[in-house]
């Protein structure tokens, strides 16, 4: 199983995101009676769990380079105390390339953190800018040169099929990014979400978003550049250097894995035990409210709420979840869908080059990876 932290806040809120964010307006007293609710929460829900293997804790926000290195260091010594770290036990955490962040990440090392997920976002001052962040790309650089000396391992974000933006001069950027030698590369496309500063932009026709055939081209692009600097696809948006630098706490979400979530709005999975009204695979929710989460860990010893999932809903978070990787999902965990290597419309996906012709797993193809969402669409309905 793995452990997933939530550490809301941020020194700046960018129009595109849709997380469960806030300002960090210096709330010292906040952010200690948080890191003690994340402790006795996780301690709590060591009962719900019993006795299992720790793969992976990431702390993810927010931006959780903000946290106090002792907190981080207190977070990780309580999870590897409440389970059992595995040989392998990845510690991952999320951090923004200013030059202030950088300056914590040899103590963020020294907490016990040993990949560090950047989140560069982009190689040039303008994009940088028109995306909201607070760093430039020299600080960018720099904030990568700083985690190859503190960190083992190292994954850098960055986002594509921007306003304005070029096949040639996509390919420089993620070129030049290359070279700056991660091991690991998360590419995203820019997405619209809703009830951002970047959704109300884009309804006044102040911003406007590459069409499909452009944002295919960048994916493309994206495919073929990463592909031939030795970099697997493992995942739609995920690349890395060798089956060693793959994200194993994000493989814990992709295969189906049990993890704890704690802190703010985060989300869990867990397969409870078969007692009535208890048993199955339950969805956990935290408090999104910063004060409610703490309160309701002070009074109930838990901040989040529960939901056992049916069969069905449960194998269709497989499904969604489980083709995004290149290994797919087994056909004995679709049982509950009905889907089948014979089932006329998986042959007919087949046979249009989106699903792999696999008797065992339902695999999507790198075409069907452009059009992910409905091609689980139409498996799920």
């Amino acid at each position: 199983m793995g452990v997933y932290v939530h550490w809301p806040y941020c020194a700046r809120i960018c129009p595109y995101c849709d997380f469960n964010v806030v300002r960090d307006r210096g709330r010292t007293d906040e952010q200690q009676a948080l890191a003690d609710a994340i402790v006795a929460d996780l301690v709590a829900q060591r009962a719900l769990t019993g006795d299992q293997p720790l793969l992976s804790i990431f702390f993810g926000g927010g931006t959780p380079s903000l946290m106090d290195p002792a907190q981080v260091a207190r977070v990780i010594d309580t999870a590897k105390v409440l389970w059992r770290p595995t040989p392998d036990l990845e510690i991952s955490l999320e951090a923004n390339p200013t030059d202030a962040e950088a300056d914590r990440f040899a103590a963020l090392a020294d907490a016990g953190v040993q990949r560090l997920s950047l989140g560069v976002q982009a190689l040039d001052d303008a994009a940088l800018k028109a995306l909201g962040r607070n760093h430039d790309a020299g600080a960018a650089r720099r904030a990568i040169a700083a985690a190859t000396r503190a960190f083992p391992r190292l994954s850098i974000d960055l986002i594509y099929a921007r306003p304005g933006q070029t096949d040639a001069a996509w390919r420089a950027e993620l070129s030049e990014a290359i070279a700056l030698g991660p091991e690991h590369v998360s590419p995203y496309q820019l997405t619209i979400e809703h009830g951002t500063a970047f959704d109300r932009a884009v309804g006044r026709g102040t911003l406007v978003v590459p069409d499909e055939d452009l944002a295919a081209t960048l994916f493309e692009t994206t495919q073929e550049i990463l592909e031939a600097a030795g970099f697997d696809a493992y995942e739609v948006s995920n690349h890395a250097r060798g089956e060693a630098a793959r994200s194993r706490h994000n493989l814990v979400y992709w295969r189906g894995r049990d993890y704890v979530g704690v802190g703010p709005g985060a989300h869990g999975r867990l397969t409870l035990p078969a007692n009535p009204g208890l048993g199955g695979r339950a969805a956990t929710i935290a408090h999104r409210a910063i004060k409610t989460y703490v309160a309701a860990v002070a009074d109930t010893g838990v901040g989040f709420e529960r939901e056992i999932l049916a069969a069905e809903e449960a194998a269709e978070e497989r499904l969604v979840l489980g083709l995004r990787i290149d290994e797919g999902v087994g056909f004995d965990e679709m049982a509950p869908l009905g889907l089948s290597p014979s089932l006329p419309k998986v042959r007919d996906l087949v046979e249009a080059g989106l699903l792999a012709d696999d008797s065992n797993r339902l695999r999507a193809t790198r075409t069907g990876r452009l059009v992910l969402d409905r091609l689980t669409g139409t498996l799920a309905t």
